[in-house]
């Protein structure tokens, strides 16, 4: 063969490969999920109240109960996909799971890898500790242990702000407080929402520091590029608020955690608008 037919069939090679018909997305549309009947759900196992099983081996929880309601709203079942916190991106990128609802907080850098919805929750950073040490303050940390999982808001603040903190990482929430009841750390930093949570069920622990760094926000996230079911989930986020919906869910799922005088409006956001 010519040197000149070879560079034609190579040409065509790359045309080929760079044609959208050549890369299959990784995602399902909104229709494509209707014609499953099922939408796949990457949710915490181990993060009560937000994600976990329950001792009948059930999905319970702020974000599952959410999670429900979207199924329910697009007419199929729903299969929830148990997620570690470094993997949220994964799963979405490899189209093992249609959406993640795993207290996904929105920053610049995941923006790039995934596209989030509206959000529906808000939250900054806590810190919790043994009452015996108790931490008030980041500096308090200084040359000391604190324990994190990995690919969570905590470990890239801790990591920027204040590289004097060892940090201790863990893929599984449940390993990361076995740890600090273990001793391992002096205090565990993570969304302020759980450890306030985890501290009230935990007595000899307190949250001394309620809030670090900025007020985030928590959305559902889809594989980047499916604007269909972004699309959907965006106006169903809008819809549900004329119905106070996720302050339904806070009193299903958060009321009994954090209290008869806590105030929902300090976590919850309706209609994607703080």
């Amino acid at each position: 063969m010519k040197k000149s037919g070879v560079k034609i069939i190579a040409a065509l090679a790359l045309v080929l490969a760079a044609s959208p018909l050549a890369a299959k997305p990784k995602f399902r549309t909104v229709e494509q999920i209707k014609k499953s009947k099922t939408i796949k759900i990457a949710v915490f196992s181990d993060k009560k109240p937000f994600g976990y099983v329950d001792e009948y081996g059930k999905y319970q929880g702020y974000d599952v109960y959410f999670g429900d309601r979207i199924a329910k709203d697009l007419g199929v079942k729903v299969k929830y996909v148990p997620v570690e916190a470094a993997a949220r991106v994964e799963v979405l990128e490899t189209g093992k799971v249609d959406l993640v609802l795993a207290n996904f907080t929105v920053t610049p850098a995941r923006a790039e890898k995934v596209d989030f919805a509206l959000p529906y929750m808000k939250c900054a950073l806590g810190v919790v500790s043994n009452d015996k040490d108790l931490i008030t303050k980041p500096e308090d940390l200084n040359g000391k242990t604190l324990i994190v999982s990995k690919g969570t808001t905590a470990e890239t603040f801790f990591t920027e702000n204040y590289p004097q903190v060892n940090l201790l990482k863990f893929d599984q929430y449940s390993e990361a407080y076995n740890a600090l009841l273990d001793g391992r750390g002096v205090g565990l930093s993570t969304d302020n929402t759980e450890v306030l949570a985890w501290a009230i069920e935990n007595p000899g622990f307190t949250v001394g520091i309620e809030s670090l760094g900025s007020l985030d926000t928590i959305a559902p996230a889809v594989t980047k590029g499916n604007e269909s079911l972004l699309n959907w989930l965006n106006e169903e986020i809008k819809s549900l608020a004329g119905e106070k919906f996720f302050h339904a869910d806070y009193e299903a799922t958060l009321r009994a955690v954090y209290g008869p005088n806590s105030d929902a409006d300090s976590l919850v956001v309706e209609g994607g608008q703080l």
